[in-house]
């Protein structure tokens, strides 16, 4: 099930009485468990009904102890845990005699308690006992990382369930400039409509004036230039990056510089160049497939090598490693080094 199915379920009452929410990605795990926390329980139930844990403040007894409890003028409770892969879950012994609490409340659950467990960053170990129980009785839902050819796609996905459309140019900028952290995507996209009327189109033009990205002087102009081998482009970026420097922080850039050139790197290796399959194979929108086309023909493969190289050896420059140059002299050396 994904995410906004099981809200949909618990909207409508189709529940379980365990949850168990993991995985790497922790966007879709907090939209279930906020949607949970604020919605589920009306604000007369929640008093007596509604209790939330945080992983390293408590213990599974603690929890497992409210969850026997019977709701009070309500139908259910809610329980929450959050960070619960803080939590310490007790360890399992195939062995062990007697009956272990834990796997005796999740095989057999109180079904007016509603017990959801946030357990992000990672996932739960699924040859657990804990985890079989959990699976049987109620839901397990894992929430996987999107690979970053798809973040495009999520975003159009996004605005258009807030009741916008964006420019296909628009969303890959966002992707590529954001990166695939769906919180602060989305983030900045609420921040984004905020500022677009209802219901009216986001362009690319929306993206930059909103989002901080100037329209001529930014990371995507940069490899742009870089692939068409322009040094006054080049020059002219640079010295807007140095005299903004909040805006366009060294890290930042070298960590897109190193993200492009990577990729240029594996395009020489793709067979099929055709622009759909180098989108696919690269991880890119197509939208970007051209620049990725001219960086292609302007560095061949062992050139391409030496340019990692030295953005690995300028990320260490610019945290002091052999060097005491600013970092506006830092990227103009690069450049130089890249473009000669």
């Amino acid at each position: 099930m994904t995410a906004n199915e099981i809200i949909k379920d618990i909207k409508n009452r189709r529940l379980k009485p365990l949850y168990l929410l993991h995985g790497e990605e922790p966007y879709f795990i907090d939209l279930i468990s906020d949607f949970a926390e604020h919605q589920f329980l009306s604000a007369a139930e929640k008093g007596f009904n509604q209790t939330v844990f945080y992983g390293k403040d408590t213990d599974m007894m603690t929890v497992l102890n409210a969850a026997k409890r019977y709701p009070m003028m309500s139908e259910y409770q809610l329980i929450l845990v959050k960070e619960a892969q803080d939590l310490k879950w007790g360890k399992e012994d195939d062995d062990k005699k007697g009956i272990d609490p834990i796997l005796s409340y999740f095989e057999n659950p109180l079904s007016s308690t509603i017990l959801i467990f946030c357990y992000k960053y990672g996932k739960f170990d699924k040859r657990k006992k804990t985890y079989k129980a959990i699976e049987k009785k109620g839901l397990i839902f894992e929430s996987t990382s999107l690979y970053d050819n798809k973040i495009p796609g999520w975003i159009e996905d996004y605005a258009e369930g807030k009741g916008y459309k964006i420019e296909q140019q628009a969303s890959a900028m966002m992707a590529e400039y954001l990166g695939n952290d769906l919180s602060k995507v989305a983030n900045e996209l609420d921040k984004l409509i905020l500022n677009v009327n209802a219901g009216q189109l986001i362009t690319l033009k929306h993206v930059q004036d909103n989002i901080g990205i100037s329209r001529e002087y930014n990371v995507f102009e940069l490899q742009s230039a870089l692939s068409r081998k322009d040094p006054f482009k080049v020059n002219q970026i640079i010295n807007y990056f140095e005299a903004n420097p909040k805006a366009n922080p060294l890290m930042l850039i070298l960590g897109n510089l190193n993200t492009f050139f990577s990729r240029v790197l594996q395009y020489h290796y793709v067979k099929d160049k055709s622009p759909q399959n180098l989108a696919r194979e690269l991880g890119v929108s197509p939208y970007f497939v051209k620049d990725f086309e001219l960086a292609g023909r302007s560095y061949n493969y062992g050139k391409t090598m030496q340019i990692i190289s030295l953005l690995r050896e300028y990320d260490l420059k610019s945290k002091g490693v052999e060097s005491t140059s600013t970092p506006g002299e830092l990227m103009k050396e690069l450049m130089f080094k890249i473009i000669h």
